[in-house]
């Protein structure tokens, strides 16, 4: 039994321009302690696909498919009982730019314990924040600052202290290290592997394919709102399929210098009106007439991709 299975996902925004289609048929499962990179470029739906794991989708709604957290539907149930007993607890989410977030009148042990009286935390409030604060490799003064007495790399830590705060099985990272400097990118990685080393199962979701490869066990490729490969790290680094894969990974930059560092020509679709078929044609540069038809999920060792030349 999966821990996480999202099963034919679609999720859709009522905008004055018409219906955007940010998540069309995604699919993929996890098992307990695995972690996915969600890889992608902008607006490719990653982040609505975080949002709709944790519910706390604005202006959108999931329209079709399903989310199953260990064999029971988050979608079948009511708003109320998926706050009160999984959202935080067992799935929760350090949203893209929530270091930004923290409220500038309340020192950071003000804001932790605040979390844990709205949740109705019934342990030690002192000793779990005593707990969390070290965890993320943090000393205990940092409880008596205000945000604008730290670094960012401090805030990002506090913000992925708050997503641990109630012990979650599962974390949604969405993109945790965007703003911050190379050095500090590599601290929050390590933190990132440190918690998935604890048994911590991690949604990492980037721009970024090279960062993936230190924490997912598996990766999943969006584009234009469709998950067009998924599988296990090592299949999609030194295998992949999929044209739109291809085309990411010869884009990231080789430090020896020997190979030549290419990039995706184009833009991605419309999602206010997706075109018929692969949604990569425009851009692929081994796109044939059958890639006008919608191509089905066909299977690869580890997991599946969407396109015709593997029929």
């Amino acid at each position: 039994m999966a821990y996480i299975s999202v099963q034919n996902l679609a999720t859709h925004y009522k905008t004055q321009s018409g219906t955007v289609h940010a998540l069309d048929d995604v699919s993929f499962s996890l098992e307990k302690g695995e972690s996915i990179g969600i890889a992608g470029e902008s607006a490719c739906g990653k982040s609505t696909l975080g949002l709709s794991l944790m519910r706390t989708l604005q202006g959108g709604k999931v329209v079709a498919g399903d989310i199953l957290l260990e064999d029971r539907s988050i979608l079948k149930m009511s708003e109320s009982e998926f706050a009160k007993k999984h959202r935080w607890k067992d799935i929760s989410m350090v949203f893209q730019g929530a270091m930004n977030s923290l409220d500038p009148v309340f020192t950071v042990e003000q804001q932790f314990i605040e979390v844990l009286k709205q949740h109705h935390y019934d342990g030690d409030f002192s000793k779990r924040i005593s707990e969390i604060t070290s965890s993320v490799g943090l000393n205990q003064d940092v409880l008596k600052k205000y945000p604008h007495e730290l670094s960012g790399g401090m805030k990002q830590r506090i913000v992925i202290a708050m997503a641990l705060l109630l012990k979650p099985k599962f974390v949604i990272a969405d993109e945790p290290t965007t703003a911050l400097d190379v050095l500090v990118q590599a601290q929050i990685i390590n933190l990132l592997k440190k918690l998935k080393k604890d048994g911590m199962s991690i949604m990492l979701i980037t721009h970024d394919l090279s960062i993936i490869s230190e924490i997912a066990e598996k990766i999943g490729i969006m584009y234009g709102g469709k998950m067009v490969e998924f599988g296990s790290a090592s299949e999609i680094y030194k295998n992949p399929k999929h044209p739109y894969t291809q085309g990411l990974l010869e884009s990231i930059p080789s430090l020896r210098g020997k190979k030549e560092t290419k990039y995706i020509k184009g833009n991605p679709p419309n999602l206010i009106n997706p075109p018929q078929g692969c949604r990569f044609y425009d851009r692929c540069p081994q796109a044939m007439e059958k890639c006008k038809k919608d191509p089905p999920k066909f299977k690869t060792d580890s997991g599946y991709n969407l396109c015709w030349l593997y029929e």
